[in-house]
């Protein structure tokens, strides 16, 4: 059983950066992809980028591309979004997950969840 929780959320201006934590349990968690995901008011939930077992990365989303990282420390349980030069639209509840796969899907799905962090981009 994998536990995931989110930390880091807040409100940030435009042009700002946050890096969001979610710290994974779970005895053999570093054998799986982890994802983070957003889901903005009134839309559906979207994959925005994933970090595999072997750390490699997979973007979901085309507009974070150049501003949004993904990294991962085995020593401290926890996966990492570096977000850069945020944006308004890039408000939302962002969650990270995991589909207990070792390589990144395709498509973006998760079978085990955090509970979410609110970001706020906003002047």
């Amino acid at each position: 059983q994998l536990q995931l929780v989110e930390s880091g959320g807040g409100l940030v201006q435009p042009g700002g950066s946050l890096r969001l934590s979610c710290r994974v349990s779970g005895h053999t968690w570093y054998y799986y992809a982890i994802g983070w995901f957003r889901q903005a008011p009134g839309k559906e939930r979207e994959g925005v980028l994933c970090s595999s077992s072997s750390g490699g990365s997979t973007y979901y989303e085309d507009s974070v591309k150049g501003r949004f990282t993904i990294s991962r420390n085995s020593a401290e349980n926890s996966v990492y979004l570096q977000m850069n030069n945020l944006k308004p639209e890039d408000t939302a509840v962002y969650y990270c997950g995991t589909d207990l796969r070792a390589d990144c899907s395709s498509t973006p799905y998760a079978v085990y969840w955090g509970q979410g962090a609110q970001v706020t981009v906003s002047s």
